[in-house]
């Protein structure tokens, strides 16, 4: 390949700062640059500045560009790229068009060389090295660690946690940057090979998930480098085959929507709570999805249960009717769809909006009525179970399907309604997305707003895992009673949950016991359901039904009788049920005293992930603890164990990124 030489380079960080510059502009701008590097300890840490002759450590170069956050790879072939080779460094600064050789002559810079091979996008490498460093966050959540936990190196493999240090790095000791801060992770390779990776440096760290302990190799081998060479060549065929799967909503369009500022400031001053920042962002996210793009939208919100996801869901509905479509929201029971229903009501009542709710809860006439409204375009937002979903439902101009509680409805029922309108914009929500849904979210197949930060004054849940005892349980209702709140008591088998609400009818006689679960015909439930909600009960004994979404801030005790046979993600939700208002709440998840390891770690993982906002933890350690065997299909589980699965799905994110740029649009 032929090269042309150059007396001076500047390499620039991997920083949305500069990613947002165009490559004219860092040579218009050299001096300055150079200049705001001497007094600014941004541009000090993020540029280097190499001339020919001049010395430069070989070692120190090397720290530094990893520190802004160059890959290391066997061959360098995109931006943000770097390659040791003895006593060179070949590497794509991301300010250039073309990649650059450095050759060293001990520490002295003895010639700069450039590839006269040009990108063929500034643009879309730029936009594709932002997605990246947006995912690397996601990844990079690293709160919880423990010693002996496996964490994956984007550039040196996956080695085990040993611990944080507030010391250098013994002699011979390497480390990811330079010079050493006061503290950093140990992580420990195989005949003892040590890597410190700097707090505040952990972009490229990420958690061991897959199916087997793994191998680990020593920090010299070229081992890792192949690895992710092979896994990326494999990722690319799997990226083009989910490509082709997509490919029909791809080349679907809809007209992008205008906006409508006074429903929009109605609706605004209709919310009774401060709007928090990541309810501002995901609202936004989904605005820029729906005016910016021809499109059709398909994003899932996460955020954890009473953070606010149906106030981001409300406020794109009325997107959509104000732009003369009509929408939906699907819910997977009755009782939340009655919720939803009754609350978007009491928000819209001075709108011209029609709301209509179509449930087993209604006769069949009223359903009729219903079906032909919808149809006639009567109806601007019908809010409904799987009813919705039945083949005498159509829309005359369906525009958005909002999925609540996404992870309750089988891919079959969630692709009905797509396939009959491919426009359609899609928007789910979700606390604890199962897997799957997040493995699609996080690899460019979905857009996801994760909703992380608390309402204000919000509370986190205090959880208590204990063996069950009728000490614990008495003391724990005694005590929100006392206090004027009200119990769930969750027992989770419909042939006993009778006996066990007479049982606590017996021992509470001054209480009003109710029970609700989903054997019940609907006007039961919700009646029930309204009962407690008016606090006519005071324990309220329940199965799983409780988990989707029943919003009342007076009930602040948990119990669970039997935890072990929930799944972490679940037991998570139904944890969501309490804690609703800016009163302490308290979970007791009880257990025989006999737990198999799965058991005790998914009760571990919840009493770990027991602070605010913690679903999105939540969804990761049960992925872990469930395994990621039916995410990615077992012709994949060998590329999964040899980086990761959060590596795997940050790779196959990045090439079909790189495969959606390349293609024209349609």
């Amino acid at each position: 390949m032929e090269k042309s030489t150059l007396d001076r380079v500047l390499i620039v960080g991997i920083t949305p700062y500069f990613l947002e510059r165009e490559n004219f502009w860092f040579e218009e701008n050299l001096q300055k640059i150079l200049t705001a590097r001497k007094t600014q300890s941004f541009f000090e840490d993020n540029i280097v500045f190499l001339e020919k002759g001049s010395d430069f450590n070989f070692s120190r170069l090397l720290r530094q560009l990893d520190e802004m956050g160059y890959e290391i790879v066997q061959e360098v072939a995109e931006p943000g790229e770097i390659a040791r080779h003895g006593g060179t460094i070949d590497i794509f600064p991301v300010n250039l068009n073309r990649a650059v050789r450095i050759n060293y002559f001990g520490n002295k810079i003895e010639e700069i060389e450039q590839s006269n091979t040009c990108v063929s996008d500034e643009k879309k490498d730029k936009e594709r090295l932002k997605k990246k460093l947006k995912n690397q966050k996601i990844y990079s959540q690293l709160q919880g660690l423990k010693p002996g936990d496996f964490l994956v190196h984007l550039d040196h493999g996956i080695g085990l946690l040993t611990g944080i240090t507030g010391s250098p790095a013994s002699a011979g000791s390497r480390t990811s940057s330079f010079p050493f801060p006061q503290k950093y992770y140990v992580l420990e390779y195989a005949s003892g090979d040590k890597l410190y990776v700097p707090l505040g440096l952990e972009r490229k760290l990420s958690r061991y998930v897959g199916f087997i302990n793994p191998k680990i190799s020593r920090l010299s081998a070229p081992t890792w480098l192949n690895t992710k060479r092979k896994v990326k060549e494999e990722t690319e065929k799997l990226a083009a085959e989910l490509l082709e799967i997509y490919a029909q909503r791809e080349v679907a369009r809809r007209q992008p929507y205008s906006r409508d500022f006074e429903m929009e400031a109605k609706i605004q001053e209709t919310f009774a709570y401060l709007e928090t920042p990541d309810q501002a962002q995901a609202t936004n996210d989904i605005a820029k999805d729906l005016e910016e793009s021809e499109m059709p939208m398909d994003r899932i919100v996460c955020g954890d249960v009473g953070f606010g996801k149906t106030e981001i869901a409300l406020r794109a509905v009325i997107k959509a009717v104000s732009n003369g479509k009509q929408a939906a929201m699907i819910c997977p029971t009755t009782i939340l769809a009655s919720q939803h229903y009754q609350n978007f009501t009491h928000r819209l009542n001075n709108l011209p909006v029609k709301i209509a709710l179509i449930s087993r809860l209604q006769s069949k006439s009223e359903q009729k009525t219903i079906a032909g409204q919808l149809k006639a375009g009567e109806i601007d937002i019908a809010i409904g179970t799987h009813r919705l979903l039945s083949a005498d439902i159509a829309f005359k101009n369906l525009g958005m399907l909002v999925i609540d509680d996404e992870q309750k409805f089988g891919v079959e029922q969630k692709e009905r309604l797509k396939r009959i309108r491919p426009q359609l914009d899609i928007l789910s929500l979700s606390a604890t997305p199962i897997p799957r849904t997040l493995y699609f979210a996080l690899s460019s197949l979905k857009n996801i707003s994760i909703v992380k930060t608390p309402p204000p004054e919000r509370l986190p849940v205090e959880t208590f895992i204990k063996p069950r005892s009728e000490k614990i349980i008495r003391r724990a209702i005694e005590a929100e009673i006392t206090r004027g709140g009200q119990v769930y008591y969750l027992h989770n088998r419909v042939a006993t949950i009778e006996m066990v609400k007479k049982s606590l009818a017996e021992k509470f006689p001054h209480l009003n016991v109710g029970v609700v679960h989903g054997r019940m015909n609907e006007p039961e439930m919700v009646s029930v359901m309204r009962d407690f909600k008016e606090k006519n009960i005071d324990v309220l004994v329940a199965t799983t039904i409780i988990e989707n979404g029943i919003d009342l801030s007076n009930a602040n005790t948990l119990v669970v009788a039997d935890a072990a046979k929930l799944g972490l993600a679940q037991a998570h939700q139904i944890r969501g049920r309490v804690g609703r208002s800016n009163v302490r709440a308290f979970a007791y998840f009880l257990h025989s005293g006999k737990l198999n390891d799965l058991a005790k770690r998914r009760l571990q993982a919840l009493k770990e992930a027991q602070n605010l906002g913690s679903g999105y933890k939540v969804a990761l350690q049960d992925m872990e603890i469930r395994g990621a065997g039916n995410i990615l299909g077992k012709e994949q589980s060998g590329s999964v164990n040899q980086v990761g699965l959060n590596l795997y799905c940050q790779m196959l994110s990045e090439v079909i990124e790189k495969l959606k740029t390349a293609k024209p649009a349609p």
